[in-house]
């Protein structure tokens, strides 16, 4: 018996991208996401597709008890997973003291501690061979001033997910951090993505891009991979460049921005 694939955020842009192209490929699929009325219609959705297993659980990742109840739930049907993907994230952003305590706790609790411990959690709960893809993102690649939470939580789990690729590459597990640019997903993404203009253009990519090109390397084991040549030229330029000058920069280009979490 083959063993599900564990997608949370599930419903959002790169999570529901991401169930599709494993539906497609006729994995048996293990949804999460806080409203389990998207995740009954993206079930719906997904079983006119093909003809699937497709088992769901509302989960809120910012609640411990949530994380431990879903995890009693995989256990009362006795799960094993394949594949662990993890896209579920918060994106604030604005200036750090512009936060108040909640909303610093909740996109560190989300980003990283609940990654790290559904991950922890699903390993336990493994296949002889398991796939994990985490979606990281460009913006983890610098520290990045009035984008400084999520920058950082993103760059620990590059960092996380790295050594693990190499903690656990004999034992049949393979770990692949993808590291997006611009993703067209909410619509106001896409209008941020629009007014950074043929920058943004050129760093951004689909949901369904993303996917489909995520699964193939983790089937390679690949470390990290970054969507788009242009992305990986901004990474070796972030490299190379005076750090005192790239950080001048992204601070001018965000300071004005504002966006909280959704």
């Amino acid at each position: 018996m083959m063993g599900y694939t564990f997608i949370s955020g599930a419903t959002g842009g790169i999570g529901k991208a991401f169930s599709f192209e494993c539906a497609k490929r006729g994995y048996s699929l293990f949804l999460t996401g806080r409203s389990e009325q998207k995740l009954i219609a993206l079930k719906e959705q997904l079983q006119k597709v093909k003809d699937v297993d497709v088992q769901i659980c509302a989960c809120d990742l910012e609640k411990e008890q949530s994380i431990i109840d879903m995890i009693d739930f995989i256990d009362l049907k006795s799960l094993k997973f394949d594949r662990i993907i993890n896209v579920a994230g918060v994106d604030t952003q604005k200036p750090f003291l512009e936060y108040d305590k909640e909303k610093v706790l909740m996109q560190i609790k989300v980003n990283s501690e609940a990654t790290l411990s559904l991950t922890h959690a699903l390993l336990k709960r493994r296949e002889k061979e398991v796939e994990i893809i985490t979606v990281s993102s460009m913006s983890g690649q610098t520290p990045m001033p009035y984008f400084a939470i999520y920058s950082a939580t993103k760059a620990m789990l590059t960092n996380f997910f790295t050594a693990l690729h190499y903690e656990l590459k004999k034992e049949g597990v393979k770990v692949t951090t993808v590291i997006p640019g611009g993703v067209y997903t909410r619509p106001d993404i896409v209008e941020q993505i629009k007014g950074q203009g043929l920058w943004g253009k050129l760093s951004a990519k689909t949901p369904e891009y993303i996917a489909q090109k995520s699964l193939k390397k983790v089937r390679k084991n690949k470390v990290k991979f970054i969507p788009g040549f242009f992305n990986k030229f901004l990474n070796a330029l972030m490299r190379i460049a005076p750090k005192k000058i790239v950080l001048n920069f992204i601070a001018r280009r965000w300071k004005k921005e504002r966006k909280d979490a959704f």
